[in-house]
C-alpha cells in the first residue's frame, strides 16, 4: 500500500491545505525576508557596506560578537553539566531542576532584564554595594553579558537532555570496565555520541544571543558606541529614518538567520542518518546469531 492511499481526503483538500501553508509561509516569512535585503541594497552597494563600517554600527557589531563569544561557551559547560546531571543521575529535586532549565522560555525577555535591574541596578539589592565597590553590571558589557546568557541558557541543555537519556550509558559503562578514566571516557565516548546535538544546540544558542533585544534593551541603557547591540542600534536607526542604516545592520541578522537555517537543516539530516545507521547494526547484531544457525 503506497502513502498516498493511506489518507483518506480527497486529493483537492490536500492540495489546498499545501496552497495555503506555502501562502503564510511566503506572506510572513519568505516576503519579510527579501524585503529587508531589498531595503537595503535600495540605494546601491557603497551606501550598504558605509552604513556597515560605519563607527556606531561598527562598535555594535563588535559588542555583538563579543556577547556571543562569552555567552556560547557559558552556555555549552552549563548545558553540558546539567544535561549529564539530569539524564545520568537520580536526585533529590531533579524535576524541579529540569523545570527551572525550561525558565526563560517562560519568561519575557523584557522581565528577565527587569530582574537583573531589581539585584544590580543603581536602585537595586546590591546596587549600593556594587556602586561602593566601583563595579559597573548594568548599563555596561556585563549587564549585556548577563542578559543574554540567561535568555540563551536552556537551547544546549534541552538538545542534550533527551539524547542522553536515549542514548543510555552502556558504551560509557564499558569503557569504565575496560579501564578508562573519566575524562577519558567522557572525551572519547560520551561526547562523540552527543557531538551533533551540541553543534545543533550552539547553533540555536549563537542565534539567540546575537538576535536578543528585550532583554539587552532593559539592561544596556542604550549607550550609542558602548552598549547598543546589533538588535538595539536597528531601532534607533529606524526611529531617526535612516532606513539603509536600519536594514543594512538588520540584513546581518537575516544572513545569521539564513546560514543557521542552513546548518541546522545539515545536522538534522546527519543525526536522522547517524540514528538510521544505529537502527542498521542495532538489527544486523539481533539477526547475526539467527543467521550462524
Amino acid at each position: 500500500m503506497s502513502s498516498a492511499n493511506l489518507t483518506t481526503e480527497a486529493p483537492w483538500v490536500r492540495r489546498v491545505l499545501i496552497a495555503v501553508a506555502l501562502a503564510f509561509v511566503t506572506l510572513f516569512l519568505l516576503v519579510p525576508l527579501v524585503a529587508v535585503f531589498w531595503e537595503a541594497l535600495a540605494k546601491g552597494w557603497e551606501l550598504y557596506l558605509a552604513a556597515l563600517v560605519e563607527p556606531e554600527a561598527w562598535s555594535a557589531i563588535k559588542l555583538t560578537l563579543l556577547t556571543a563569544a562569552i555567552a556560547v561557551p557559558l552556555n555549552v559547560v552549563f548545558g553540558v553539566a546539567a544535561a549529564w546531571a539530569i539524564a545520568r543521575f537520580e536526585f533529590r529535586g531533579k524535576s524541579l531542576f529540569t523545570t527551572l532549565i525550561d525558565l526563560p522560555f517562560s519568561v519575557s525577555p523584557v522581565v528577565a532584564g527587569l530582574m537583573y535591574m531589581l539585584m544590580f541596578g543603581a536602585n537595586g539589592w546590591l546596587g549600593p554595594w556594587l556602586a561602593e565597590h566601583d563595579i559597573k553590571l548594568m548599563f555596561a558589557v556585563p549587564g549585556i553579558v548577563l542578559a543574554t546568557v540567561f535568555v540563551t541558557f536552556p537551547f544546549v541543555a534541552r538538545e542534550l537532555i533527551p539524547l542522553m537519556q536515549a542514548q543510555g550509558q552502556d558504551e560509557e559503562q564499558a569503557a569504565m570496565v575496560l579501564g578508562a578514566s573519566g575524562w577519558q571516557t567522557f572525551w572519547k565516548v560520551t561526547i562523540p555520541n552527543i557531538k551533533w546535538g551540541l553543534l545543533y544546540g550552539v547553533i540555536l544558542t549563537n542565534a539567540r544571543a546575537m538576535g536578543e533585544f528585550g532583554a539587552v534593551s532593559v539592561v544596556s541603557g542604550h549607550i550609542r558606541g558602548e552598549t547598543n547591540t546589533i538588535p538595539l542600534h536597528v531601532e534607533i536607526l529606524y526611529n531617526e529614518y535612516n532606513f539603509v542604516g536600519a536594514f543594512a545592520c538588520a540584513s546581518i541578522l537575516a544572513l545569521l538567520a539564513l546560514v543557521t537555517l542552513l546548518v541546522k537543516t545539515l545536522i538534522e539530516w546527519r543525526i536522522a542518518r547517524q540514528r538510521e545507521g544505529a537502527k542498521e547494526r542495532t538489527l544486523e547484531a539481533r539477526l547475526a546469531p539467527a543467521s550462524t544457525h
